[in-house]
């Protein structure tokens, strides 16, 4: 199971829900089911419009899961992907520090997602 923690200055405080772990929702639709505002257009990674940041409450368990094609160009398009992010990523399973809500997958690591309320902002 994992903890997911969403902060924003457009809600009234932090709000921690669980996940099950081996679920495939994003942290959007996760998100979404929990009347947490991530703003967002397209739900496909076309857009970028619900960038978040993430944090691990436990640094030592974080794990990566893969970048999609399109999630690494709009990450890179917006300056918060480096080529050693996507490297560390890919070949050392290290998760950036940015992601797509609507690509992103939590997995039995206990996160905390911070977005802005603003669409594309982190």
């Amino acid at each position: 199971m994992a903890n997911i923690t969403f902060t924003s200055p457009i809600m009234h405080g932090p709000k921690t829900v669980y996940a099950v772990a081996g679920d495939t929702k994003t942290i959007l639709a996760v998100a979404e089911e929990h009347r947490i505002p991530i703003p967002f257009e397209c739900k496909d990674g076309n857009c970028a419009s619900c960038l978040i940041e993430v944090t691990y409450d436990e640094p030592s368990m974080r794990k990566g899961i893969t970048l999609t094609e399109k999630e690494k160009a709009k990450l890179r398009e917006l300056g918060k992907i480096s080529s050693k992010e996507i490297e560390d990523a890919e070949v050392l399973d290290l998760p950036p520090r940015y992601r797509l809500a609507c690509q992103f997958i939590a997995r039995d690591e206990d996160v905390t997602v911070a977005f802005t309320g603003e669409p594309g902002g982190a």
